[in-house]
């Protein structure tokens, strides 16, 4: 089943802060990029994704968020190309230094030379986790520039952040690797049990094999998810799994901000409203990614 994009933009209320009686959030799905590149992103979007309601810098993603009340804020990153990697990670380093409310992850285009390097420089100046994008960096979970990623993240105790589930395909825009090829549940299952050391967090709850990544979770105990748009009640598709029938401590809030085309707590009210118990919804909305990125 293949999203049929682009979409249309919501203009739904937003709120003005974090909705009362909540948990602390940390919103954990966060693209920060230098002015430049959130151009490039804003216009791909435009055409063949959904139109970008917040239209941000980076500093300004961080104190909208920060000013409603998301307590901490992970910024997420990924390289498009191979060479930019190292100017990426020190932008992203440089807002952590000026936002005490930010958690940076690094970034790397797997296969480019010296990516053990690149990543150990990156985690020297701060940065807490890796950021991949199969879609966008074309690249197979099985490759050997991805097994030496997997085992610096492991050396180092670093949490993979990689976006491997199969939507949303875009026939538009057509990528050199077909994402339903390069993204399976069954190829990250491999890498799972080859790497127990390896954290591995994939966002939008695996979309669409979300049967198969709950099954997982209950596998392997290096595996998170997280929600990042899959309970906004916008993407179409399969209906998302039930968050309270999934292993409360592996799943993570994130929205995906600025790239949305809704409002920013759109989804945050929607999991307020599900009733959960206290505990699930204190570690889903933010003390599963504190431990996660050992921010506890």
């Amino acid at each position: 089943m293949s999203v049929s994009l682009p979409l249309a933009a919501l203009h739904d209320e937003e709120g003005s802060t974090v909705p009362e009686g909540l948990p602390m959030v940390v919103d954990a799905h966060v693209h920060l990029f230098p002015d430049p590149l959130f151009q490039a992103i804003w216009t791909w979007f435009d055409h063949f994704g959904w139109p970008i309601r917040y239209k941000l810098s980076a500093t300004e993603v961080v104190e909208f968020l920060v000013s409603r009340g998301v307590r901490r804020v992970v910024g997420l990153h990924y390289a498009h190309k191979p060479g930019i990697a190292g100017k990426l990670n020190s932008h992203m380093a440089q807002l952590c230094q000026t936002y005490p409310q930010l958690t940076g992850t690094a970034t790397v285009f797997p296969g480019e030379p010296d990516t053990p390097r690149i990543l150990a420089d990156a985690f020297e100046i701060g940065l807490r986790g890796v950021k991949l994008h199969a879609h966008v960096q074309c690249f197979d979970m099985e490759s050997v520039a991805m097994h030496e990623v997997f085992r610096v993240c492991a050396d180092f105790d670093k949490p993979l952040v990689v976006h491997f589930g199969r939507e949303p395909k875009n026939p538009f825009f057509p990528y050199p690797k077909d994402p339903y090829e390069v993204c399976r549940a069954d190829k990250l299952e491999k890498v799972l049990a080859a790497y127990p050391a390896l954290k591995v967090c994939v966002p939008h709850m695996g979309a669409d094999e979300y049967e198969d990544y709950c099954r997982l979770l209950e596998r392997y105990d290096n595996l998170w998810l997280d929600t990042t748009m899959v309970y906004a009640d916008y993407l179409p598709g399969p209906e998302p799994p039930r968050l309270a029938d999934i292993r409360p401590d592996r799943v993570l809030f994130g929205t995906d901000f600025p790239h949305i085309p809704y409002a920013w707590d759109r989804e945050l009210k929607r999991i307020a409203g599900m009733s959960l118990p206290h505990d699930t919804l204190s570690g889903l909305l933010g003390g599963n990614a504190l431990n996660l990125f050992g921010l506890g």
